[in-house]
């Protein structure tokens, strides 16, 4: 139960989740917890593992994990939390995304131990008959109970009758797998609390519903997101995510422990402790990223960006960074800036340039006039973007 609450927001019903625990220890039945995931983009950030950490948790007390890849259900949209219909994906698009979901979970959970289901397996088989047949089995008045459809109706913003479905064909989910837990983020209650509804109507033990809160970004404000730029891709290069789990702060550093380590809580409040008694905080924040970086990296890599980091902080350039080829010496900075990928135009190289972020050959550059001749140059943009240009 403590590996559970870990973290969590909610696990709806406690009493029936301990229930169901105790039942498992007594018979060596492991339960069946399951997550459900739409591939709606080809990578997934690390604020998608919270979920995905709570599963190898229980994964690794004996339980069995369920992976599911909503094939189908991608095919319809997730209305949670969305004030427009969304736009469905083609299965072309489904296909794609598809094949490297359960690619990157693996780098969470425990491939050997996971079971990985599509949901199309039966929600296609469903047919006409079987889909009113579902659709009988809950209201509308209910459905527009639902926070975002209110909302919409009172907006005055259309709701497609399709996306009535989506939350129906979740929790048919539950009823095909016989789902003891669900897991998903706060934004997925109403879809999870669908399933335990269903699951009643078909005649089954209804599941329990465990939410995990979604994770703030590296600017400590709003929920991760790749629209807020706020993110860390798994799929990153070792030295990026290093550096940017480095760049978090303090504050923040203490929920991504609780919510993306695999320390014991005990150990976590040890490690709070000597800090609140004088350790440096960075020593912290080094053993997280350290952490973090070696579960997508490896332990190498991980000591790889370390070290790597370090030497950027003193200045120096790191081991591998882009060789870019530019034509047009003589070439104004900006113009090269832009050009290597540095700058997303030549009027922020000048503003970069005015504050003083921004090296050629480790020399801070403060003309913006500087034009360079022909030949290569190591290019610095803050402390992170680094190019090897050869200027021709």
């Amino acid at each position: 139960m403590a590996v559970s609450l870990r973290g969590c927001e909610e696990l709806i019903p406690q009493e029936d989740w301990l229930r169901k625990l105790a039942r498992s220890e007594a018979t060596g039945v492991p339960l069946r917890i399951k997550l459900g995931l739409d591939p709606t983009a080809p990578d997934i950030h690390i604020g998608h593992t919270v979920v995905l950490n709570k599963m190898r948790q229980l994964q690794d007390l004996g339980h069995q994990v369920i992976f599911l890849i909503g094939d189908f259900t991608t095919l319809i949209g997730d209305p949670s939390g969305r004030n427009s219909t969304r736009p469905p994906l083609t299965p072309e698009q489904i296909k794609v995304n598809a094949e490297t979901y359960y690619k990157q979970a693996s780098l969470v959970l425990d491939p050997s131990k996971t079971e990985v289901r599509y949901n199309s397996e039966w929600c296609d088989p469903l047919g006409t008959r079987g889909l009113i047949q579902l659709s009988a089995k809950y209201t509308v008045a209910r459905m527009m109970e639902r926070d975002d459809f209110d909302k919409r109706f009172k907006g005055g913003v259309s709701i497609s009758l399709h996306e009535f479905l989506y939350p129906l064909l979740q929790g048919y989910d539950s009823v095909a797998l016989r789902s003891d837990l669900e897991l998903g983020g706060t934004d997925q209650k109403f879809n999870l609390l669908m399933g335990r509804h269903l699951q009643q109507e078909y005649g089954q033990e209804p599941q329990c519903v465990l939410t995990m809160p979604l994770l703030e970004g590296l600017d400590g404000v709003d929920k991760m997101s790749k629209s807020k730029n706020n993110y860390i891709g798994i799929t990153e290069p070792a030295n990026t995510m290093y550096a940017k789990v480095l760049s978090i702060s303090d504050a923040l550093m203490w929920r991504w422990y609780t919510l993306l380590s695999f320390q014991s809580l005990a150990a976590i409040e040890a490690l709070k402790a000597e800090v609140a008694g004088g350790r440096n905080p960075k020593d912290a924040k080094v053993a997280l990223a350290k952490e973090i970086t070696t579960r997508f990296h490896g332990a190498a890599a991980a000591e790889a960006a370390e070290q790597d980091f370090i030497n950027r902080s003193k200045g120096g350039v790191p081991d591998e960074i882009a060789e870019v080829a530019v034509s047009g010496a003589p070439l104004g900075i900006g113009q090269l800036l832009k050009q290597a990928g540095l700058a997303s135009s030549a009027s922020e190289a000048n503003r970069l340039i005015d504050g003083g972020g921004v090296r050629v050959d480790s020399s801070v550059i403060s003309d913006k006039g500087l034009k360079l001749a022909a030949g290569t140059y190591v290019l610095q943009v803050g402390k992170r973007k680094f190019a090897r240009v050869t200027l021709g």
